[in-house]
């Protein structure tokens, strides 16, 4: 079993090392996931951008996990679906990429109205706030954004290795690349402490939800690998079948060898949902959901408003269906 620690938090690392088992026993017993933003969306439910946001609802604790692409993205469609975020205390930031931070700066400021704690905390794995340098200049733009955000009254929880953000609910961290899924695409050059290297998304992180049916994962673009995210996973959480993946998995370019492969080890995973949003690809949807044998109901593309619900599965609006 790995060791968890809180890499930034060191008041929070005695903690961990104290019980490291404990973390298996912890469950998660009342679950929604609502995507915030994503590509698509129906005529009653908020605009789509190519972005993504989640808002995890887990036995009364409420977290926001990336925040979409525009600045006000979020905002506008958590107003139409009358979800406040005012006291949405923390938030999760999956990867440096801008489809992903773009709405943070806003709602920091927007929420801090009427709740000055509200979206004060983010958690990110180390790798986010490194140079990406590009012949125009700074490509990260998370560098900027780290110093608006502190600025509000922000602060950023920045960890090298996986840990429990609060009972049942587990940042991956960092992911180890055992495969090689390569679904980042020609990113450029990230500077490193072991120098100028091709950017892999070294920080891409997810979040893994523990529930008594098995384990809801949730992505921002997943592109450490699905399958190597999976897998880690599977190494912390031995034995426990994937009940959900909902979000993004970057394959709306893989190739049809490619979607064999993964599906191929996500059914050794047994995974039985999948609520593919933004990057996962509407066709890569369809082919993996015909790969796996799941019904129609089971593995849909993700739209604005569309929730998993524990013990009730996925809901979409018409376009998905």
């Amino acid at each position: 079993m790995v060791l968890l620690a809180l890499a930034a938090d060191p008041r929070s690392v005695q903690s961990q090392r104290s019980a490291p088992a404990q973390i298996h026993s912890l469950q998660i017993h009342s679950l929604k996931v609502t995507v915030l933003s994503t590509m698509l969306a129906g005529d009653d439910a908020g605009i789509g951008e190519w972005g993504f946001a989640a808002l995890v609802e887990a036995d009364g604790k409420r977290i926001l996990l990336d925040t979409g692409a525009r600045p006000g993205t979020v905002l506008q469609n958590a107003a139409e679906l009358k979800i406040d975020l005012s006291d949405v205390k923390e938030v999760v930031l999956t990867h440096n990429h801008p489809d992903h931070v773009g709405g943070l700066l806003t709602l920091q400021k927007e929420m801090a109205k009427k709740n000055p704690a509200a979206l004060s905390i983010a958690h990110v794995s180390r790798g986010i706030f490194f140079s990406r340098p590009a012949p125009r200049g700074e490509a990260n733009v998370m560098i900027s954004v780290k110093k608006e955000f502190e600025a509000g009254g922000g602060r950023f929880i920045e960890r090298d290795s996986g840990a429990e953000i609060f009972p049942g609910a587990w940042l991956s961290g960092p992911v180890p690349r055992k495969f090689p899924e390569r679904n980042w695409g020609d990113r450029g050059k990230v500077q490193t402490p072991a120098g100028l290297v091709e950017d892999t998304i070294p920080e891409d992180q997810s979040l893994v939800l523990h529930t008594p049916q098995g384990m809801v994962l949730v992505t921002g673009c997943g592109h450490a690998g699905v399958i190597n995210i999976l897998t880690f996973v599977h190494d912390q959480f031995p034995n426990e079948p994937v009940l959900a993946i909902v979000g993004g998995l970057h394959l709306y370019a893989a190739s049809d060898e490619q979607l064999e492969w993964t599906a191929g080890k996500l059914k050794e995973f047994k995974v039985a949902n999948i609520l593919g949003a933004h990057c996962t690809g509407i066709e890569a949807v369809y082919r993996i959901r015909e790969l796996l044998g799941l019904k129609r109901q089971s593995a849909v593309v993700g739209t604005v408003a569309s929730t998993f619900v524990l013990g009730e599965g996925i809901h979409t609006g018409p376009l998905a269906r």
